[in-house]
């Protein structure tokens, strides 16, 4: 997913982070073939098969209508060229086919999860949590030089609450979240530093 200027899908976050309403799939790019954006996104293949979009969109309507648990999801974000940040589980929980200036794509609708354990049944009263957004990412990104603020380590890096997000901290302010190693980021926890 992308929220950033000039991303080639109409993704959006909404409800303070804890909702992304995210654009499906265009058709794959060919020396021959149309322009992507000028065709509707697809639901088959020529096989018949579905497409990702259409395994999303039956995995939403069947969860949607009660015949199966909500599918999770791991979201990445890309907030530059060759910079993604983990968004963290969600639930997909709707889908729909809207037009798009002259072509038709799939929107889905995800909601973030604070359990992240695949080994715990879905359940539908999972506590949200927010989501830190875009601007706010590139702010600390650029504050942090792109580095671990306790050892400078430049792969592996989290965005982490300064502040726990379950102890009461915000995601809207760069005042409240840091770079951290991998490393860093697991010895901390939940804990205040």
């Amino acid at each position: 997913m992308s929220v950033r200027p000039g991303a080639p899908y109409e993704d959006r976050l909404e409800d303070n982070g804890e909702t992304l309403i995210y654009e499906g799939h265009d058709v794959n790019r060919t020396r021959t073939g149309p322009n992507p954006k000028t065709v509707d996104q697809p639901e088959r293949n020529a096989s018949g098969t579905l497409t990702e979009n259409g395994k999303f969109h039956k995995a939403a309507q069947e969860s949607k209508s009660g015949k199966r648990e909500s599918e999770r999801v791991r979201v990445y974000e890309k907030i530059k060229p060759g910079i993604w940040s983990y968004n963290g589980v969600f639930h997909l929980l709707d889908s729909w086919i809207e037009q798009s200036g002259l072509r038709k794509v799939f929107k889905f609708r995800l909601a973030a999860v604070e359990d992240e354990d695949f080994s715990i049944p879905v359940s539908r009263d999972i506590p949200h949590r927010r989501i830190i957004p875009t601007n706010v990412k590139l702010e600390v990104w650029g504050r942090d030089q792109g580095r671990c603020v306790e050892c400078e380590a430049t792969d592996n890096l989290h965005f982490d609450h300064v502040l726990p997000f379950s102890k009461g901290g915000t995601s809207i302010t760069a005042e409240n979240v840091q770079l951290l190693c991998m490393r860093h980021n697991l010895q901390k926890a939940a804990k205040i530093r």
